[in-house]
């Protein structure tokens, strides 16, 4: 709708729902900026008689505030970032359920910026974020990041940054994870117990800080358990669908192929699951697997899949809660907040005899 507005009977401007400003509603109510604003916001300076012009004159020019211009006036945008290697996997499609929990009692809008594994696009989307209008970061590293650089300039940037799951070892911060060193070693643990002798770790990245605690895990079971650790048995993948697929072939055609196989990310126990299917090995009699996954599907695998599952919820709504509480008390000390919290293993049919109760075990 457009409305004619006299300036001092000099001139007509037409005025749009779009540019309807305070300046505007001032010079066509004849009262100072300042008043107006006041009187929007309800001041108790202001009488109820001039709020009642004020909001009278508002509502017929179809009068909007503008959030971006507030939020210079705050230097605060009530938006959050959070930055992923994907979406698509389901600990992140769930950590971001918990972001938004607690972004929307906080009254904060969130933008999710993803990496795609790709450290050249972390660090274009890093550099995106010190120039745009963001409160804080909440972060988790792709498989890539081996150098922190772009990360230590948007901290000297005053930014304040949260790490969940796969965090970043140089930034003073604070960091929500699971307890990945004992999930390693209760994965490998479970497959000692029920037979495994050979058993190979599939690896998204060897960089991760997760992936090296898992690691450890994985070969003090093996130490403590007498069988010996051989580097052949962690492989490292990649985000190519195809090259896992002919990865897991190449192992479970080898000779002394392993009898258990333990899975960083789901992804990769799929290409073990299809390639079972083609070879025609029985899970969990030929091969047992397990997976760190968040998986919804798990139980309706063929047979179902035995996971550590972490709770990815409760990560992100904890990383995300800390974030506002360092917002709104700027003096709060960020190193000081780094959480663990537990994950569960689920015990399923791919590592346990059909007919076995089904588990949960925190561990």
């Amino acid at each position: 709708m457009l409305w004619p507005v006299d300036f001092r009977g000099k001139q007509h401007i037409l005025i749009t729902m779009e540019n309807v400003t305070i300046k505007i509603l001032a010079e066509k109510l004849k009262l100072s900026r300042s008043t107006v604003s006041k009187a929007l916001s309800d001041s108790y300076e202001i009488s109820q008689a001039t709020k009642n012009r004020v909001q009278a004159m508002a509502s017929k020019l179809n009068y909007a505030p503008n959030p971006y211009a507030s939020s210079l006036r705050k230097k605060s945008s009530k938006t959050i970032a959070v930055v992923i290697p994907e979406v698509a996997d389901s600990f992140f499609a769930q950590s971001i359920n918990g972001i938004e929990a607690a972004a929307q009692e906080k009254g904060y809008h969130v933008l999710i910026y993803l990496t795609h594994e790709k450290f050249i696009k972390e660090k274009a989307i890093i550099k995106d974020i010190q120039n745009g209008r963001i409160d804080g970061v909440l972060m988790s590293i792709s498989s890539e990041t081996t150098n922190y650089a772009h990360l230590h300039a948007l901290c000297k940037k005053g930014i304040p940054i949260v790490f969940f799951d796969r965090v970043c070892p140089e930034i003073d911060t604070a960091k929500i994870t699971t307890n990945d060193y004992e999930s390693g070693y209760r994965a490998t643990q479970h497959l000692i117990d029920y037979g495994c002798k050979k058993i190979t770790f599939l690896a998204i990245s060897k960089s991760l800080l997760i992936t090296e605690q898992r690691l450890k895990g994985y070969c003090q079971a093996l130490a403590d358990n007498g069988i010996p650790f051989n580097k052949g048995s962690i492989l490292v993948c990649s985000n190519d669908m195809e090259n896992n697929y002919s990865v897991a072939k190449k192992l479970l055609t080898k000779h002394n192929r392993p009898d258990g196989i333990i899975s960083s990310v789901e992804k990769l126990a799929t290409s073990i699951y299809n390639v079972c299917n083609e070879l025609k090995l029985s899970i969990p009699t030929q091969l047992k697997i397990i997976c760190f996954s968040n998986l919804q599907t798990a139980p309706l695998l063929s047979p179902p899949l035995t996971t550590i599952t972490q709770p990815a919820f409760i990560i992100g709504k904890t990383a995300a809660t800390i974030l506002f509480k360092t917002l709104k008390k700027r003096t709060a000390a960020l190193h000081k907040e780094s959480m663990v919290i537990p994950s569960i293993l689920a015990v399923r049919n791919s590592t346990a005899p059909v007919g076995t109760p089904f588990t949960e075990v925190q561990l």
